[in-house]
């Protein structure tokens, strides 16, 4: 019997396993592809549903992040208005539109500082908005919130009027009391006037440098702000009357004491002239004196009567023009533009004396003689015994 060719035996060559080996073959090949099938459409299965989650995932991010974005194309940048409650903005000077359409948005007026801007832009009103404090109602709509921006009457502003003839310590009240800044505020910046522009003719002292009239300080103004702001409108009244920078000091001297003895208009120059007199007067003693009782309250700090006392009088004060020759040492209180007009530009004549016959008209005599003025002062002393009160 032949044995079959190892070659065969090993790789199988051209040997014939036979029909029914070769089935066998053939039908573990197929349950190999069969069994294969299920585990790979599970994977397949698997893929997708992987897909369809971080598709989800996607689309739920998109939807965050975008929503807000097409909500603001949606939505109105603007409240209907027209508001409830109550808020008070302050506009300062100097605010631009947009710096006005910011405070508005953030104390929340107005749903966006845009659509301020856009009512602002169609209303050439808003141009001419001035700073100050403004009431308004929550969540209004910009053109509410810019109607009442425009109204003049919705305007609130510190506003104080210093009238003529005050002295320094007065001003600071009457600011105190039109401000809500405390008096000590004034006086702490009293003590720095470089920083106020005092200019060095002053010589640091701040009387009669705060010129009377009514300011509109901006709301949260310091003392400072306004004193500086007091200290310019004196300057440029001084330009404005023509007096060189060298003579102002002299010249608030001498309107300081007009608006301490004058009473009525007309006597303005006419008081500057009998001051200018007397200092140029070299006559009897009593005419190098300036005899003022404006100095003289000055110097006692009282108010309130006509003249002065015998007592008053022998005060050792520098302002007591009874005693001390020539001018006071710088002004007595704060004198207005017509008293520096009167004090820069003296009426022309010889007066050498001048008294307030009746304080409750005002009438005032001029004298060029020590007679004739001893004659008006009898007149003003018999005013006085019947109105002892008063003197």
């Amino acid at each position: 019997m032949t044995e079959p060719h190892l070659e065969h035996s090993i790789f199988g060559g051209h040997h014939d396993l036979g029909d029914e080996s070769r089935g066998a073959v053939r039908s573990r090949a197929e349950a190999r592809r069969q069994g294969r099938r299920p585990r790979r459409r599970g994977r397949r299965f698997g893929v997708l549903i992987i897909a369809l989650a971080v598709v989800a995932v996607a689309a739920v991010a998109a939807y965050t992040v975008l929503r807000p974005i097409v909500d603001g194309f949606l939505e109105s940048n603007d409240y209907p208005g027209p508001g409830s409650g109550q808020v008070e903005v302050v506009v300062h000077d100097g605010d631009s539109g947009r710096a006005i359409a910011q405070s508005l948005e953030k104390a929340g007026v107005v749903k966006t500082a845009k659509a301020y801007l856009d009512a602002a832009a169609k209303d050439k009103r808003a141009s001419s908005i001035q700073p100050g404090s403004y009431t308004f109602k929550k969540q209004m709509s910009a053109q509410g919130a810019l109607a009442v921006l425009v109204n003049p009457a919705n305007r609130h502003v510190p506003r104080v009027t210093i009238r003529e003839g005050l002295w320094k310590n007065e001003v600071f009240a009457a600011l105190a009391k039109g401000t809500g800044v405390p008096v000590n505020d004034y006086q702490a910046a009293a003590k720095d006037p470089a920083a106020l522009g005092l200019p060095a003719e002053a010589k640091g002292n701040l009387e009669g440098w705060l010129f009377p009239s009514t300011y509109e300080f901006p709301t949260k103004a310091t003392a400072a702000e306004q004193l500086r702001t007091m200290v310019a409108k004196t300057g440029a009244v001084l330009d404005k009357a023509g007096v060189a920078e060298q003579d102002r000091e002299r010249v608030l001297i001498v309107a300081s004491i007009v608006e301490g003895e004058v009473s009525g208009e007309a006597d303005r120059g006419k008081v500057a002239r009998v001051v200018e007199n007397r200092l140029a007067s070299h006559g009897p003693p009593n005419y190098g004196l300036l005899q003022m009782d404006s100095t003289v309250h000055y110097a006692v700090q009282k108010r309130g009567k006509a003249g002065t006392t015998d007592a008053d009088r022998q005060s050792t004060s520098p302002y007591n023009t009874y005693k001390v020759q020539g001018l006071p040492p710088g002004p007595i209180n704060s004198p207005g533009a017509a008293s520096i007009e009167a004090a820069a530009h003296p009426a022309q004549g010889s007066w050498l004396f001048f008294v307030t016959v009746d304080p409750d008209t005002g009438e005032t005599r001029f004298a060029t003689t020590q007679a004739e003025h001893d004659a008006n002062v009898r007149e003003f002393q018999a005013w006085c015994r019947e109105h002892s009160d008063r003197c």
